[in-house]
C-alpha cells in the first residue's frame, strides 16, 4: 500500500516527498510528471486540464508496490484500496500568494490557488476518497525536517490530523478579496 503527499501547489509536496524518499528508500511515483509524460496536459486559459479518467488509467498500472505518490490530483485519480496514508499538507494562504508571486503566477492564478486552501477543497475531495486514511498536517512556519518528522510519525500512527481552518482566519482578518477572484 503507498502513501500519499497531497495538497495546493505551493505546500511543499515535491520537497518533503524526496527527502521522505531518500529518508525511506521508496521510489516516488509524481502524478503531474506522469500526466505530462502522457500527454494528457491540457492549455486552458492560464491553467493546465487534465483528462483524469485516462490518468487514473495510466496510474492503475503504475502502481504495483508500495511507494511515496506526490500530486494535487490525488483525490481525483488513486483508488482508495491502493493507499494505506494519505497526508495533506496545508499552508497559510498569506504564505501561498508569495510562493505564488515567486513563481510569476498571475494574480488570478495566485487567487484561484490560494481560495482552494482556504476552502480546504483538496483536504474535502481527500476525506471524499479516502475517508480516514486522510491526515492534515500544517506545514506553516515548520522547516522542512519539522514536516518531516510529523509525515513520519502520520506514517507510523503515532500522531493525529491537524485540523486546519484558514477561512476562518482569513474572514477574522476581513480578507476574502485578497484570496478570491471576482
Amino acid at each position: 500500500m503507498s502513501i500519499v503527499i497531497t495538497g495546493t501547489p505551493g505546500v511543499g509536496k515535491h520537497t518533503v516527498g524526496k527527502e521522505l524518499a531518500q529518508k525511506s528508500k521508496l521510489g516516488i511515483i509524481d502524478i503531474n510528471e506522469i500526466a505530462k509524460n502522457s500527454g494528457l496536459f491540457e492549455q486552458n486559459d492560464e491553467s493546465n486540464d487534465v483528462d483524469t479518467e485516462k490518468l487514473q488509467e495510466i496510474l492503475k498500472e503504475k502502481i504495483s508496490n508500495k511507494c511515496i505518490i506526490i500530486g494535487h490530483l490525488a483525490p481525483y485519480v488513486l483508488e482508495k484500496d491502493k493507499i494505506s496514508t494519505v497526508i495533506v499538507l496545508r499552508r497559510s494562504p498569506y504564505d501561498l500568494i508569495k510562493v505564488y508571486d515567486e513563481r510569476r503566477y498571475s494574480d488570478k492564478k495566485s487567487k484561484e490557488n490560494a481560495s482552494s486552501e482556504v476552502l480546504g477543497i483538496i483536504t474535502y475531495d481527500a476525506k471524499n476518497q479516502f475517508q480516514d486514511k486522510v491526515v492534515q498536517i500544517n506545514v506553516t512556519e515548520r522547516t522542512i525536517q519539522e514536516v518531516l518528522e510529523k509525515v513520519e510519525s502520520v506514517i507510523s500512527g503515532n500522531i493525529d490530523s491537524e485540523e486546519v481552518d484558514w477561512l476562518d482566519l482569513v474572514t477574522k482578518n476581513n480578507d476574502l478579496e485578497k484570496f478570491f477572484v471576482d
